[in-house]
C-alpha cells in the first residue's frame, strides 16, 4: 500500500500525496511489462511470454514505468477515496512528482471536496403554511369549452359563403415592412380560427366577409410587446388570399359532448374534470410547498465554503435544462437567447443565485439523510428499477435502467423523497 499524506487546501480542496516504494510498485511494473511484451516483438519469445527482466533489458525500465503509471495512479487514487470515504466533486488534478528507475514513485492528486452542512436548524421551529387548493365552477366551464373546441367538426363552405366570426380559414399570407418582406412572415397555408384570440389585434376582423379565392391587402400595427423587435409597435402590410373556408360545428355542452368523449353523461364529465383539475392543483401546491420548505431549511443551515467547481456545474446543468425545454417547444436555443437580448455568459450570471440555492438544498438534504440515518433498502431500489424498466419496450433502454450509474442516481432520488417526507411531517402545517 502506498503512503498517503493529506493536505487541506482553500475552498474545500484536498491534496493527496502518494508515495510508492519499489516493492509497492512491483506488481504494477510486472503487469506493464507483460502488456509491453504482448505489444512488442522480442526475439526468442512468443508475444506475452518474455520475463520482466528480459523486457526491462530490451525496452528499459523507464518504458515500463511509463506504461505502469496510469494503472498506479488510477488504482491508488480510487482505493484511497473509497477507503477513507472521501466525497469529491469533479475529476482530480494529477501531478507526477517523481518517476525514475530505482526511486520511489511520487504523485499528487488535488480534489475538490463535496461541502458539508456545518449545522442544521431546529426543524420544529420552522413552518410553511399548507395550501388548500379548490376548483371554481368557471374553471370547469373553461375546460368544457376547451373540450368542445377539440371536438368541433369542420365543414367545408361552399364557394360563395362569406367568412363569419365563428369560422376557420386557411390563408396564404405575406407580411411586409416598408415594402420589404418580414423574416418568417410568409405562410402559404396559415390557419386562423376566428372564434379565438389572435396575436395581432384587428387581424380577424379584416378577414370577415371574405370568400374563397378573394385577395386582400391591409395594414395593422403590431403590439409594442411583440417578441420580434423589428416589427413591435410598427405598421405591417399584409397580403392575404383566402384559400379555404370551414364552418365550425361544435357539439352542445350536454350529454352530446360527454358521449363523444366516451363518458356516461354530462354530470359525470364535469365530475371527472373537477377531480382532474383538483389533482393537478394539489400536485402544484405540494411542489410549491416543498420548494418553499427546502429553501427555508437551506436558508437556516450553515455551510462550508461552496467550491466554484460545484457551482459552475449546477449553472451548466440549469442551462442544459433550459435548452431542452426550449427545444421541446420546437425553438432553436441560440435564437431564443438572442431574442432575450442576452449573452450566454449573462444568463449564467443571472442563474447564479438560484444555482447557489439549489446546491445548498442538495447539501442540506444529504446532511439530513446522514443525521437521521435515512437510507434506501436494496429491495426497495430493485423494485423501483423494475417498475421503471417495465415502462420501456426497448431492450437497450431497459439495460440502461439497470446500469450502476442509473442505480446510484435512483438511490439518491428515493433517499431525497424520504428526506422530503420527513421534513413535511415537521414543517408543513
Amino acid at each position: 500500500m502506498p503512503n498517503i499524506q493529506k493536505e487541506i487546501l482553500p475552498k474545500n480542496g484536498l491534496r493527496l500525496t502518494f508515495t510508492l516504494t519499489q516493492d509497492d510498485a512491483q506488481p504494477y511494473l510486472e503487469e506493464a511489462a507483460k502488456r509491453l511484451s504482448e505489444q512488442t516483438s522480442i526475439p526468442g519469445f512468443r508475444p506475452g511470454h518474455a520475463s520482466f527482466e528480459v523486457v526491462k533489458q530490451r525496452l528499459g525500465e523507464m518504458k515500463i514505468l511509463e506504461e505502469a503509471l496510469e494503472s498506479i495512479v488510477r488504482k491508488s487514487f480510487i482505493s484511497a477515496i473509497l477507503e477513507d470515504n472521501i466525497d469529491t466533486v469533479g475529476s482530480p488534478k494529477i501531478d507526477v512528482v517523481k518517476l525514475a528507475p530505482g526511486n520511489d514513485i511520487v504523485f499528487t492528486a488535488e480534489v475538490t471536496l463535496m461541502p458539508r452542512a456545518k449545522s442544521l436548524p431546529d426543524f420544529s421551529k420552522l413552518s410553511v403554511q399548507a395550501q388548500k387548493p379548490t376548483v371554481e365552477d368557471k374553471e370547469i366551464d373553461l375546460a368544457l369549452r376547451d373540450l368542445q373546441r377539440m371536438q368541433t367538426s369542420e365543414v367545408r363552405a361552399t364557394a360563395q359563403n362569406l367568412v363569419t366570426a365563428n369560422d376557420k380559414v386557411v390563408i396564404s399570407m405575406n407580411m411586409k415592412l416598408d415594402g420589404v418582406p418580414v423574416e418568417g412572415g410568409q405562410s402559404p397555408n396559415h390557419a386562423v380560427f376566428l372564434n379565438e384570440e389572435y396575436y395581432i389585434p384587428g387581424f380577424k376582423e379584416k378577414l370577415e366577409g371574405m370568400k374563397e379565392g378573394e385577395k386582400k391587402t391591409f395594414s395593422l400595427a403590431f403590439p409594442k410587446e411583440h417578441v420580434q423587435s423589428m416589427v413591435a409597435g410598427k405598421d405591417v402590410e399584409f397580403d392575404v388570399e383566402l384559400k379555404e373556408l370551414f364552418h365550425l360545428q361544435p357539439p352542445t355542452l350536454d350529454d352530446t359532448l360527454a358521449s363523444l368523449l366516451g363518458i356516461q353523461d354530462f354530470e359525470t364529465l364535469k365530475g371527472l374534470i373537477r377531480k382532474n383539475l383538483l389533482d393537478e392543483k394539489e400536485h402544484e401546491a405540494r411542489t410549491k410547498e416543498e420548494k418553499e420548505m427546502l429553501e427555508l431549511v437551506a436558508g437556516k443551515t450553515q455551510f462550508e465554503d461552496i467550491p466554484d467547481l460545484l457551482l459552475n456545474e449546477e449553472i451548466n446543468k440549469m442551462i442544459l435544462e433550459l435548452q431542452r425545454a426550449v427545444e421541446t417547444q420546437g425553438l432553436e436555443f441560440d435564437t431564443y437567447v438572442k431574442n432575450l437580448g442576452k449573452t450566454l455568459a449573462q444568463m449564467k450570471i443571472d442563474f447564479t443565485p438560484q444555482a447557489i440555492m439549489r446546491v445548498k438544498v442538495a447539501i442540506a438534504m444529504r446532511e439530513i439523510a446522514r443525521e437521521q440515518k435515512i437510507d434506501v433498502a436494496e429491495k426497495e431500489l430493485d423494485e423501483e428499477l423494475d417498475r421503471i424498466a417495465a415502462s420501456y419496450e426497448d431492450q437497450k433502454t431497459k439495460e440502461q435502467v439497470y446500469s450502476p450509474q442509473y442505480r446510484d442516481y435512483m438511490e439518491q432520488i428515493l433517499k431525497n423523497r424520504k428526506v422530503i417526507e420527513y421534513l413535511r411531517d415537521i414543517i408543513i402545517k
